[in-house]
């Protein structure tokens, strides 16, 4: 994994909009029909080549397929794990009876008017296994052909986290939740070593880290606390043997443009996240409830040769932040802990889902996209003095 040893590195959290005739096509091959998959996949292909050119144009240093592949950052395991079945009794969004709906009931009840059908969740009903070999591996071929003639600096592909799935699928079939938790640990395994086989970087995607004491309201932070350690040494579990400059760790608080006042506070949370066996760390840090902890790297100790990606632009705003303030985000955190350390992101994805109406219209994501490359360049001339 490349420390920004000449310049401040730029990237983000994985998730792009799809185009929308890719969205029509996956959405066909999924219905069965005639020579749909076909038309999918090759569609697939040249949208993956389109979004890598994308982002190196935007001068993006490290760049990943856009998840261009899946129909969203967490249910594509729906066609990758074997053990489930469709829910007949899926739960309602968690941000339903989390602390934020019992606090501003009226907006996320607005909010809620026309947002796009959940995917379907699953019930485990069997023993869990991994058979998204086939899948995950066009996925990496489309990258990887993507990346062939490009000059980007790095690559790197997302992947869940078994705590994620966990939360997103019911159990019915494990005598214990750490049973349940552990096997979805051995599976997504299979995943990961994929990833980092083919030579890329793999990302864990974990929401749930930071999202749990939102979502679970009787839940204190000592709760949470705990609730999270287990997670995190299922992560390790997943990853054993996997060299941690290989691996980034991401979590957030989801795409939720709401008050967020119940967000997990960062001081409640870094030592736990800083457990995991990766050599980097991305976490919000660009919106007006998060901006703050900065400072909190003057207390916490980041482990020698860790990096960490904060989230410089965020998603919770379509406002395009203004270059010099990216910079200025960038500068304080290397103050901290050395320029060195700190590689330029965003607080989450911009297409999360395969919808036709994105979280973050694709001309906003990529305008912040640019000012955060141009941000990290104004934050470079300051930090080695050019």
């Amino acid at each position: 994994m490349k420390h920004s040893s000449e310049r401040i590195l730029t990237t983000h959290t994985g998730s792009l909009a799809r185009p929308p005739q890719l969205i029509e096509a996956m959405a066909a091959a999924s219905d069965g029909a005639a020579g749909a998959r076909e038309r999918a996949e090759g569609m697939l292909r040249e949208a993956v080549s389109a979004i890598v050119r994308r982002q190196v144009e935007t001068g993006l240093d490290i760049v990943d397929d856009g998840e261009l592949g899946k129909p969203s950052f967490l249910s594509y395991v729906n066609d990758r794990l074997e053990g489930f079945e469709l829910d007949p009794n899926s739960a309602a969004s968690p941000w339903r009876n989390s602390r934020e709906a019992a606090s501003f009931p009226e907006f996320y009840e607005q909010s809620s008017r026309g947002a796009p059908a959940a995917a379907p969740h699953m019930v485990c009903t069997g023993p869990i296994s991994y058979r998204g070999h086939a899948l995950v591996r066009r996925d990496i071929a489309n990258f990887t052909a993507a990346l062939a003639n490009s000059p980007a600096t790095e690559a790197f592909m997302p992947a869940i986290s078994p705590a994620d799935v966990e939360h997103w699928q019911r159990n019915a079939y494990y005598p214990s939740a750490e049973e349940f938790l552990y096997a979805i640990a051995e599976a997504m395994r299979e995943e990961y070593q994929e990833i980092i086989g083919a030579g890329l970087l793999l990302q864990i995607d974990d929401p749930q880290l930071a999202t749990y004491y939102t979502t679970h309201p009787g839940a204190s932070i000592e709760d949470c606390r705990r609730w999270a350690m287990t997670r995190v040494e299922a992560i390790n579990h997943a990853l054993r043997g996997i060299p941690p400059e290989k691996i980034r760790f991401h979590t957030c608080y989801g795409i939720n443009m709401g008050p967020r006042i119940h967000d997990m506070e960062l001081k409640d949370l870094a030592d736990i996240m800083l457990r995991v066996n990766a050599g980097a760390y991305s976490f919000e840090s660009a919106n007006p409830r998060h901006e703050h902890e900065w400072r909190l790297w003057e207390r916490i100790e980041l482990p020698k040769d860790k990096l960490i990606i904060p989230g410089v632009i965020t998603h919770c705003s379509v406002l395009v932040e203004h270059p010099e303030l990216v910079a200025e985000r960038i500068v304080r955190f290397a103050s901290v802990v050395g320029r060195e350390r700190v590689i330029a992101g965003s607080d989450c994805g911009f297409g999360t889902f395969a919808s036709p109406v994105p979280e973050i219209h694709p001309t906003i994501a990529w305008a912040k996209l640019g000012s955060l490359v141009e941000g990290a360049r104004l934050a470079s001339n300051v930090l080695w003095g050019r």
